[in-house]
């Protein structure tokens, strides 16, 4: 066995586009994914699961119906099941996903920011 830690730094290197989340390991039957986030996500929810954001780089609000969550560096906010929610990225921002294997992250939703959720890095 390869023990070799996994670097953040390293593997947001690796890509550039936005709102495209990359598998960076598996926990279970739970993805952990790097994304870079940049500007407006579309309106989305995931019926089936909760979702966790956690900020590793820049500040990311989250945006409810009824409201809206800041998250800063080194801060995170769990989504809860079947809640709609638009995040938005003023400046380029990296977040750490971790949701079960298969999500899609636009949920439900089809839309141009639909990304495919089997890429590894």
């Amino acid at each position: 066995m390869d023990y070799q830690p996994i670097n953040f730094e390293e593997k947001l290197l690796k890509f550039s586009e936005h709102w495209s989340p990359k598998i960076i390991a598996q926990l279970n039957d739970y993805h952990l994914k790097l994304a870079k986030v940049h500007g407006e996500f579309v309106w989305h929810d995931h019926p089936e699961t909760d979702e966790v954001f956690i900020v590793v780089k820049g500040q990311l609000e989250i945006l409810f119906r009824d409201g809206s969550v800041l998250l800063k560096e080194g801060e995170m906010f769990v989504v809860p099941k079947g809640m709609e929610h638009k995040p938005v990225a003023e400046n380029e921002c990296h977040v750490l996903l971790i949701e079960p294997a298969g999500t899609v992250n636009t949920g439900d939703m089809k839309d141009e920011l639909t990304a495919p959720n089997n890429i590894w890095i």
